[in-house]
């Protein structure tokens, strides 16, 4: 059920971010990306947005596929605490003032997805199921 319940997780949220990275590229360019984190105070908006694209969007691929979760999780845990400090925690809670509900919660399920890893449906643990358990984010098979 716990194999079950990370992957039903993973890509759910893997999802959400893939489509806030593809956003980033497609709807508003990163160009306009840039120009919009100026406009908020991030520091380095290019730089910051060219981040935020990469991370959201290939981080959430890999949280889908279940590749190099702990990694991916982490990016992208990172990624939404910038966000959390920079731009929304002044907003309030709900997202329809610009809070922050939404970044903190990506954030919380990210970090719990990079401290689980990907389970036992992932491609984590069928390129590297020796690894995994030997990191701690897999049960060991008792004999």
């Amino acid at each position: 059920m716990r194999d079950l319940a990370v992957l039903v997780a993973r890509v759910a949220v893997g999802l959400i971010f893939v489509a806030h990275g593809w956003q980033k590229f497609t709807e508003w360019g990163l160009a306009g990306t840039s120009a919009a984190f100026g406009q908020m105070g991030v520091p380095l908006p290019s730089v910051s947005a060219w981040f935020a694209a990469l991370v959201e969007l290939a981080g959430g691929a890999a949280l889908v596929a279940g590749l190099a979760v702990p990694v991916a999780g982490l990016l992208l845990a990172l990624d939404m605490v910038g966000a959390f400090v920079l731009v929304h925690a002044g907003n309030g809670v709900f997202v329809s003032g610009n809070g922050f509900e939404l970044v903190l919660t990506l954030a919380a399920a990210a970090l719990i997805l990079a401290a689980v890893g990907g389970g036992r449906f992932s491609l984590d643990h069928l390129i590297a199921p020796r690894l995994i358990r030997r990191a701690g984010t897999a049960p060991a098979v008792r004999q």
